[in-house]
């Protein structure tokens, strides 16, 4: 970088006389901060011999001519001022040229370190699940959602009948009255398993109004069979009562195999636990492999106490303990299950009697309720069936299961019209909500709804 007072001077001859000399005033002026003139100022050195400096290839470096440092003094004896330099022409040789870099050899190339992959963000935490309900004993389904309480529940579980199916079929194009249509109906109910005896008296009932021109259409004759089976069912639809006499009420379940006695215990178990009724369950099947296992894995669910004695133990004794610890422990329920069995073979049939016998020994009015349980798509097969228990230990009540599936429903009316039996309770589902008590009109409502032929 060119300086702007560094000028070089001119060249003084070697004989000519030396630079001006400058007097103390002069210099007092011009630098104020040296001594006063009290003081002996001594003599000035002379100048020595301009030297010319060296020149630079990159560069030519001027002296400060004479008359510039008089200007200087100048300067400095006034305030400071900023001013812009004079444009002066600066030959291309007086700018300094950058320093050229020296020539290296170009050093080896590491090789650039991969890029680490990019961190994937994390992944959401999901929401906490609710804990799984353990698994229902019996229970093919357990996850299953129960039926929705009231007539809609019956409605939703029981539309999939052969009876539903046939009847909604039948009314739904609003027939015409005639003989024709009391023919499809007789079809019809003896196909859902109604039976001969009560279909030809449901037939016979419907056409004796119809001569009479009782009905304005089709669907007043849809009316007229409702009610009709209504009054089957009204006098059987009757809850079971616990009598609370400060002794165990003894429920015993029977039934033929695979008809799911041990899961119905198990749902009946929750309900009078729900009830806050204190109750113990008795393990009387010890003939079915894991049956004694199943119905203490409800006990335990519920919180109930099960009194066994393993695998091929005596069914009466069983009972007779169990009456035993119930007594002594003041519990107000005890429901003793039994091994599954065919009404056809009659030593098996006795030995149920054999159990109603030994209960009496501890209380006379035992069992207080013998509950057969029924499976819904049996069919006329049931009423055999329940014709051959009954003669056994006399059943009080009855239990119809796995109306929820392929069950034709028309049974009910054939058992009820046949036997007079309560029936208790109906199964609709796999939870232990769908054990539901037994409602004639939502029964009847779910089968053959009241506003089908419109």
């Amino acid at each position: 970088m060119v300086s702007f007072f560094r000028r070089k001077k001119p060249e003084t001859p070697a004989g000519s006389e030396s630079a001006r000399r400058y007097s103390a005033e002069e210099l007092a002026a011009a630098f104020p901060t040296a001594p006063s003139g009290d003081a002996p100022v001594a003599p000035r050195a002379p100048d020595p011999a301009p030297v010319a400096a060296p020149v630079d290839d990159r560069a030519a470096v001027v002296e400060k001519p004479a008359e510039a440092v008089e200007e200087s003094h100048d300067a400095a004896r006034k305030p400071a001022v900023a001013a812009e330099p004079a444009e002066t022409e600066v030959p291309a040789a007086a700018v300094e040229a950058p320093a050229p870099t020296p020539a290296t050899a170009p050093a080896a190339l590491a090789p650039e370190p991969a890029p680490a992959p990019p961190t994937p963000a994390p992944a959401p935490r999901p929401a906490p699940e609710a804990p799984a309900e353990p698994d229902l004993p019996g229970v093919a389904n357990p996850g299953a959602a129960a039926a929705p309480a009231g007539k809609r529940g019956w409605r939703e579980r029981l539309r999939g009948s052969a009876f539903a199916r046939s009847f909604g079929g039948l009314f739904y194009t609003n027939p015409k009255l005639d003989e024709d249509l009391l023919d499809q109906i007789e079809t019809a109910l003896i196909t859902a398993d109604v039976g001969v005896a009560a279909t030809t008296e449901l037939v016979a009932g419907l056409r004796k109004r119809m001569n009479a021109r009782e009905f304005a259409d089709a669907h007043a004759l849809l009316l007229a069979l409702r009610e009709q089976l209504l009054a089957l069912l009204r006098p059987v639809a009757v809850p079971l009562r616990v009598a609370r006499d400060g002794k165990p009420f003894v429920l015993l379940t029977v039934g033929v195999n695979g008809v799911g006695k041990t899961t119905t215990i198990g749902k009946l178990a929750k309900r009078f636990k729900d009830e806050g009724r204190p109750l113990m369950l008795a393990a009387g099947d010890t003939f079915r492999a894991a049956a004694v296992a199943q119905l203490q894995a409800w006990g335990e669910r519920n919180g109930v106490a099960v009194i066994a004695q393993g695998q091929n133990a005596d069914a009466a004794s069983v009972a007779f303990d169990a009456l035993q610890a119930a007594t002594a422990r003041n519990i107000e329920v005890l429901i003793a299950d039994t091994a599954g069995r065919l009404h056809t073979q009659q030593g098996l049939m006795a030995e149920l009697g054999k159990i109603k016998r030994v209960l009496q020994k501890i209380d006379p009015s035992a069992p207080h309720e013998v509950l057969m349980v029924i499976d819904g798509t049996t069919g006329q097969n049931a009423v055999s069936q329940l014709r051959q228990f009954h003669a056994a230990v006399g059943v009080t009540g009855l239990v119809v299961t796995k109306l929820d599936g392929t069950a034709k429903g028309g049974v009910v009316f054939a058992l009820a019209r046949e036997f007079g039996i309560p029936i208790r309770f109906a199964g609709i589902g796999e939870r232990p909500e769908d054990l539901r008590v037994f409602d004639a009109e939502a029964f009847v409502d779910a089968l053959l709804p009241e506003t089908l032929g419109t």
